[in-house]
Parts: structure tokens; sequence; C-alpha cells
């Protein structure tokens, strides 16, 4: 990669690393929420275990999305960012102002 390529590129490997910041702090604090104590009554267990379950859905969405971003950055990384994973034709700009962390475009994603 240049290293015209590399500072134009600079902002969006921020953008990213920051995501990937945040991401970290959800999934702690959801971790946390999931590993903490439950009542002894039968319905508010009922309820605890409900919210349980939204948090294990919303844990698994973090997860996935911290694995799409960390993927972007090595891509960035490693010169290959932009380029769709699949055809190795590039991904549209918009797409990826849109979606930095795209590994496909969106030939390959339709």
């Amino acid at each position: 990669m240049t290293e015209q390529q590399n500072a134009a590129l600079a902002p969006v490997r921020h953008a990213l690393v920051q995501r990937s910041e945040e991401l970290q702090k959800r999934l702690g604090r959801v971790e946390n929420e999931l590993s903490g104590p439950h009542s002894k009554g039968f319905a508010e267990q009922a309820t605890e275990r409900e919210q349980d379950e939204a948090l294990s859905g919303q844990e698994q969405v973090f997860e996935r999305e911290l694995a799409q971003i960390r993927a972007a950055i090595a891509r960035i990384d490693d010169g290959t960012y932009g380029q769709c994973m699949r055809c190795g034709e590039d991904i549209a700009p918009k797409r990826l102002e849109v979606q930095p962390e795209a590994p496909i475009c969106m030939a390959c994603a339709g």
C-alpha cells in the first residue's frame, strides 16, 4: 500500500478502532449482566431469563460486528481493504462509506 493510500485510510481505520472499542465496552456490560445473580422468586426469574435471552442476542450481534471490524482493520493493514473478498473487484466507495467493514461488493452480496 502506498503512503497516499495509507493516509487516505487512516481516518477509516481510526473510526473502525473507535467502534471496536465501543463494542468491546458494550460487550463487557452485557457479559456482566449475564453473569450477575438471579432473583429467588419464580416470577422474577422468568423475567430475568427473558432479559438474558435478549442480552444473549445482543451479545451475538456485538461479537459478529466486532469480528467484522477486526477483519476490516486487518485488511487495511495488509493492503486489501476495498477489494471484494469473493471476486477481487473493488468495493464501491459509497458502500464502504455506509458500511466501512464491508468485505464484499454489492454484486457478490446480492
